[in-house]
């Protein structure tokens, strides 16, 4: 009789000389027969059982799994609020993990900041990384769901959207919960800030896009007078620290500027020194691309805090002044344009924007506009009269700023930044020219432009007196033209009441007669 145990032991043996026997091919194409098993009974599984099934079963299997599986995991979106505003939280952990993914991440992606010369590098879509906080393991990944937009085109949008999930052990709940992502967010905040290269954001429709804003305008090369510099900067620096202020007042952290005055007179430049005084974006917003006030209110909540949102030529923008016509003048305007024949469709201009007055209203002050903070909205306008008073008033348009022709003073300003020059002896004959005449300070500029190397500042100030005198010729021919016109004005007037006169005492004699 055979002893049973031997004939076990024989037999694991001969089994073990058999696997150990087995070539690797032969062990690939094993494994490789139970994985396509494993896929199959799965797709099976996936297929023929119920939906609420499957969901049972999974529901269930991650409740037990949780029992043995000690870490607990975080996912922090990219956008919040059904995809309309990005998450001031996703932003830090993406800046926070900024140094850890350039030492520890296989896949990388670069980008350039800090005018070109500053290269910062994060980790690309599923990569993971370690950290390390109070002696205690963390892990990010960093993941991405992409699905197609549900839109009818030959070229369907995909619709991504990123995450970072943290992972640790749940015994450190507390710890992660609380200190770590506050530190976490402080020191992304921070390098956000040591980082951060301003941008320029024009819109196409109801999309933003941007370039590196780049602009050197300062308030120290701004042809302005000193008082008026002055007032401006102390208004921009207080309304900057004033964020407890507007909180306990209940008002929207933000400021309207209205800045007007003839063309050249420095507002695009006064709008470029504000952004860099206060190191704020600009998003630069085209009124007519926009659809309607659905569009301007998407287009407002995407704008970031820190920012200014101008809206430069306000009057040639929109037809917002016409909105305020009486019934029946806008009965009469549609009247007439109905009898007028209708163009072919093929000629008929593109639809125009259908923003009104009260959207936009409602975008400078309306619930809307809190969305955000510490926020500059800032109109420029060649012609201020143009404006419909509920525009400009104040609290909408806080603060008016006119910019004029040149002063003497804002000319000392162009003469050292373009010349160097503190003073000259044309100064004083420029000073009487420009209390005589209106010029720019655009022109003026011109004038000053160096136009040989090196500069001679005799050429191009000399250059500027001619102009000036040749602008105070033509201020005083179209004086004196204009004077001539109102005589002769008068004259005809004066022949016309006389004519008056004499038809009224003939009409007073003839009927005296005839009675």
């Amino acid at each position: 009789m055979i002893d049973s145990a031997s004939f076990l032991e024989e037999n694991r043996g001969s089994r073990g000389r058999g696997f150990n026997r087995m070539k690797p091919g032969d062990v690939l194409t094993h494994l490789g027969s139970i994985v396509a098993s494993l896929m199959f009974v799965w797709a099976l599984f996936q297929q023929y059982f119920p939906y609420q099934l499957r969901h049972n079963i999974d529901k269930y299997f991650q409740r037990a799994f949780s029992f043995v599986y000690p870490y607990i995991q975080i996912t922090f979106s990219e956008f919040t609020g059904e995809r309309l505003m990005r998450s001031e939280l996703y932003s830090a952990i993406e800046n926070y993990l900024s140094s850890t993914s350039s030492t520890q991440a296989k896949r990388l992606k670069a980008d350039v900041l800090k005018n070109n010369q500053s290269l910062v590098l994060s980790m690309d879509d599923h990569e993971e990384v370690a950290d390390e906080f109070q002696g205690i393991k963390l892990w990010w990944a960093s993941g991405k769901n992409i699905s197609k937009t549900q839109t009818l085109s030959f070229y369907p949008v995909k619709d991504e959207k990123r995450y970072y999930k943290l992972t640790f052990h749940k015994r450190h709940r507390d710890l992660v919960i609380g200190p770590y992502l506050s530190h976490v967010l402080k020191e992304g905040k921070a390098i956000n800030v040591r980082n951060r290269q301003r941008k320029l954001y024009t819109n196409n429709g109801s999309h933003w896009s941007h370039v590196m804003f780049e602009h050197p305008a300062t308030f120290e090369t701004l042809a302005l007078e000193a008082d008026k510099k002055k007032e401006i900067l102390e208004d921009l620096t207080t309304f900057s620290q004033a964020e407890q202020f507007y909180a306990r007042i209940g008002r929207a952290w933000k400021r309207g500027y209205l800045l007007y005055g003839p063309p050249g007179t420095g507002k695009s430049t006064m709008i470029a020194a504000m952004a860099n005084l206060l190191n704020y974006d600009i998003y630069d917003l085209e009124l007519t691309a926009v659809k309607d006030n659905t569009e301007l209110r998407k287009l407002l909540i995407e704008t970031s805090s820190k920012s200014v949102v101008v809206i430069e030529d306000i009057d040639c923008s929109l037809d917002l002044t016409a909105q305020r016509r009486k019934p029946k003048e806008s009965e009469e305007a549609t009247s007439e344009q109905d009898q007028k024949p209708k163009p072919p469709k093929e000629d008929r201009e593109p639809k125009q924007s259908q923003v009104t007055l009260s959207g936009l209203l409602n975008f400078i002050d309306g619930l809307w506009s809190a969305c955000g903070g510490e926020r500059l909205i800032v109109f420029t306008t060649n012609h201020v009269e143009k404006l419909d008073p509920a525009l400009i008033r104040k609290g909408r348009m806080d603060k008016h700023v006119e910019l004029s022709y040149c002063s003497f003073e804002a000319f000392r300003v162009l003469a050292k930044n373009y010349l160097l020059l503190d003073d000259h002896q044309l100064f004083d004959k420029i000073r009487q020219l420009l209390e005589q005449t209106k010029i720019t300070p655009a022109d003026v500029a011109e004038h000053l432009m160096p136009k040989t190397v090196p500069p001679n500042a005799e050429v191009c100030l000399s250059s500027l007196v001619q102009g000036l005198e040749a602008a105070a010729a033509e201020e005083e021919e179209a004086r004196s033209k204009a004077e001539e016109e109102n005589k002769e004005e008068k004259e005809i007037s004066a022949i016309v009441e006389e004519t008056k006169e004499e038809n009224s005492a003939g009409k007073e004699e003839s009927k005296y007669n005839q009675q």
